[in-house]
């Protein structure tokens, strides 16, 4: 066959796998709250009387990029444990390859894509906001800490800030073949007011994290040992939350993942919780909605 058939062929029977996927029966039952005929034996006669509605407890796992070394453990559970995740992505540097977005990692991020997995933009390299600057246009200070401009304080005009939100999410949609979310997380969390509306305008929604989904994978291991970071996620974490972790952070000498993930994934499903990625959060959908039909970022271009 004309190899540039065959690779035709792929790209076809890949896309077809992530529009499969992106019903995953992994997510299946978090919010099927509808009433199902309970089983009744024939001496009972009659119909079957109805379940109560599932109480539904999700919960929304964030999963930002980082050194990668534990990206393929932090898979492994997640596909063990049938999670779902939406994973916020820059061009970060890593312990292995050439940047977590880079050719190196493209072949993880594809699998995650076929699993049924959500990609967001966390800016191209991964630049801090740290200041908005006066006057009528909008400007800001930012710093990123990857890319040429590592460590440097630099100043962005919005259309600069849009073109960095972009960047991210072309290149997720290029290397997984599945259209990534409206959403973008700023690096630290970190913005502003004109920043937010900076984003919006050029089509994307910030999220956060809730107080208590912040599972510590970034602080001191020394401090916060992954025991207690555990204990504390299993007592703390409330339904509809929206937990934030890491592809491996630089500074934590006791990686957090996979040794926290998986028991913390056990623990709160057997308190009842279900994971949904947050296409399914009822903060966003209305935005994802209103947003499906708009261009693509290169289109924009």
């Amino acid at each position: 066959m004309n190899p540039a058939v065959t690779r035709m062929l792929g790209r076809i029977f890949a896309i077809v796998l992530i529009a499969c996927c992106a019903n995953s029966t992994w997510a299946q039952g978090c919010f099927d709250s509808e009433s199902k005929p309970q089983n009744s034996s024939p001496a009972q006669g009659g119909p079957a009387p109805l379940k109560p509605p599932k109480r539904l407890k999700p919960l929304y796992l964030t999963i930002d990029t980082g050194h990668m070394e534990v990206a393929p453990l932090i898979a492994d559970v997640l596909n063990k444990h049938r999670v779902l995740a939406t994973f916020f992505a820059a061009n970060e540097r890593t312990k292995t390859g050439d940047g977590s977005l880079g050719k190196h990692w493209a072949g993880w991020w594809r699998a995650r894509a076929l699993e049924g997995h959500e990609f967001a933009s966390h800016t191209w390299d991964h630049a801090y906001w740290r200041s908005d600057l006066p006057g009528a246009q909008p400007q800001f200070r930012v710093r990123p800490s990857a890319g040429p401009s590592e460590g440097k304080q630099l100043t962005w005009t919005a259309a600069q800030y849009c073109e960095e939100i972009d960047k991210a999410s072309i290149r997720l949609q290029e290397i997984t073949g599945k259209k990534p979310l409206p959403l973008f997380r700023a690096p630290g969390g970190k913005t502003s007011p004109r920043l937010l509306a900076v984003a919006r305008a050029c089509g994307y929604e910030h999220v956060g994290w809730s107080p208590s989904g912040f599972l510590g994978d970034e602080l001191s291991s020394e401090q916060y040992p992954n025991d207690f970071l555990l204990k504390k996620a299993l007592r703390d974490i409330q339904p509809g939350d929206i937990l934030l972790a890491h592809l491996g952070v630089w500074s934590r000498k006791s990686p957090w993942a996979p040794g926290v993930l998986e028991p913390l994934i056990v623990g709160l499903k057997a308190r009842g919780f279900c994971f949904a990625t947050l296409r399914e959060h009822p903060q966003y959908q209305a935005w994802i909605a209103a947003q499906g039909g708009m261009p693509s970022a290169k289109a924009r271009k």
